[in-house]
């Protein structure tokens, strides 16, 4: 059994073509327990898929779906919004329409450069790049209100193309900023998988930052498969579960209406469907 996937989408984000229906399938055919859909709420005026999410619509079929799978599976309203920090207002705006569960804050964009845009790192040579994205994401997450850090080093899944592997040595007074914010403010880390399913065959983060991590006495951890699409729900989540375990941290955390709860898991886990 895999206990949660918390880091989830559908078709309520501009970049999934499947149902909320279709996802949750996937999860119970997985033997997950609990998952969470995260829809992309982004800002930026350089998104694509800035304005897309309709909160009132998602709801409507995320309770459809509680409904429907009543019993098989435990799901939780997230919401992955892009830059919390700069888009504050609106941000509040929006997690007072609803009772979501938690929130996901996700940094794509450094200025007007986005991450996931070979040019930023073809503009920048690596310690430029990750060392103004590790500054960005301090800032984040000083400032901002949101439960769960998406995928500490995202620039990592395009960067591998430009430069290979980074080192996080070289950012590690930033990352450690980072990482102390994470532990003093309560906010999670999600244990991203998503690149390990593309050429950088990285988690996010890394084990380095996961390490200091747990010897900073960090301990609140989700797992998150990223999912676009079904055959992706709950991917590598094994893995992500195992470096946690390698580094000595031995709960997950849980959330139900923005309130954490710490749950021990148990090692091994039967092998997952890739």
């Amino acid at each position: 059994m895999i206990p949660q996937d918390y880091h989830m989408h559908s078709n309520f984000s501009c970049d999934c073509q499947w149902s909320m229906v279709e996802m949750c399938q996937s999860a119970i055919e997985r033997g997950i327990r609990e998952n969470g859909f995260t829809e992309h709420y982004d800002l930026h005026p350089g998104e694509r898929c800035r304005d897309w999410f309709r909160p009132a619509p998602w709801w409507e079929e995320l309770a459809h779906c509680r409904e429907r799978f009543a019993g098989q599976l435990t799901i939780r309203a997230g919401i992955e919004i892009g830059e919390p920090h700069l888009f504050a207002a609106e941000a509040a705006e929006m997690l007072a329409t609803l009772p979501f569960d938690y929130v996901i804050g996700s940094l794509h964009w450094v200025g007007n450069e986005s991450v996931f845009d070979p040019g930023y790192f073809q503009r920048h040579d690596s310690d430029e790049a990750f060392g103004a994205f590790f500054e960005e994401l301090e800032a984040m997450t000083r400032t901002a209100d949101f439960d769960i850090l998406g995928h500490f080093d995202v620039p990592i899944r395009t960067a591998h193309a430009i430069y290979g592997g980074y080192d996080p040595q070289r950012h590690e007074a930033a990352i450690r900023a980072v990482l102390r914010n994470c532990i003093d403010r309560g906010i999670a880390l999600d244990l991203n998988t998503a690149a390990l399913r593309r050429p950088a065959n990285a988690l996010t983060p890394n084990l380095t930052i996961l390490r200091w991590y747990a010897e900073m006495g960090g301990e609140r951890i989700t797992l998150g498969s990223d999912a676009h699409h079904p055959p992706h729900v709950g991917a590598n989540l094994t893995e992500a579960l195992q470096a946690a375990h390698e580094v000595g941290l031995r709960t997950l955390t849980f959330f139900e209406q923005r309130q954490a709860r710490s749950v021990p898991y148990v090692l091994p886990l039967p092998a997952e469907v890739a």
